[in-house]
């Protein structure tokens, strides 16, 4: 089982990858890792924080893919150029109807945290009422499932 360290505005919190459910799209993550960006609120979707990636393609097709994430899970929705919308991770934090302007849409599970999940309701309403937070993904060195 793969441990990721996540830093989402002022909150630490540990996940871990979803390989036996999305093996191509944890793949195509882990060499992404490290992740540095900035999480948003979504406009469309619920109670979520999303990190626009424009046309980065991770050539992953779509795996389990749910329009309605469990809060502390992170969907990869693998748009990319020419798709009905880019490319995004996004992290529900409560009730979530995954959508964009163009509709609703469906993205690959690939994380879910095991620890922080408390914190979620806060970074919610601060990405929100403040603006975008922080977003890191990491390999979690020598952490566990039971940190």
């Amino acid at each position: 089982m793969t441990t990721l360290a996540i830093t989402a505005g002022p909150f630490r919190f540990l996940g871990v990858l979803n390989e036996a459910q999305c093996p191509l799209t944890c793949a195509k993550i882990r060499e992404a890792l490290p992740f540095d960006g900035q999480a948003i609120h979504v406009r469309w979707s619920g109670e979520a924080v999303w990190a626009p990636l424009g046309d980065l393609d991770f050539g992953v097709p779509y795996e389990d893919a749910t329009c309605h994430p469990a809060p502390g899970q992170f969907l990869l929705f693998p748009g990319g150029k020419g798709k009905v919308s880019e490319t995004e991770i996004l992290l529900a934090y409560g009730p979530c109807s995954f959508a964009s302007k163009a509709g609703p849409l469906a993205g690959n599970p690939f994380a879910t945290i095991v620890s922080g999940l408390d914190k979620l309701k806060e970074l919610g309403p601060m990405t929100l009422w403040k603006g975008a937070q922080t977003l890191k993904i990491e390999l979690a060195e020598g952490a566990t499932q039971a940190d």
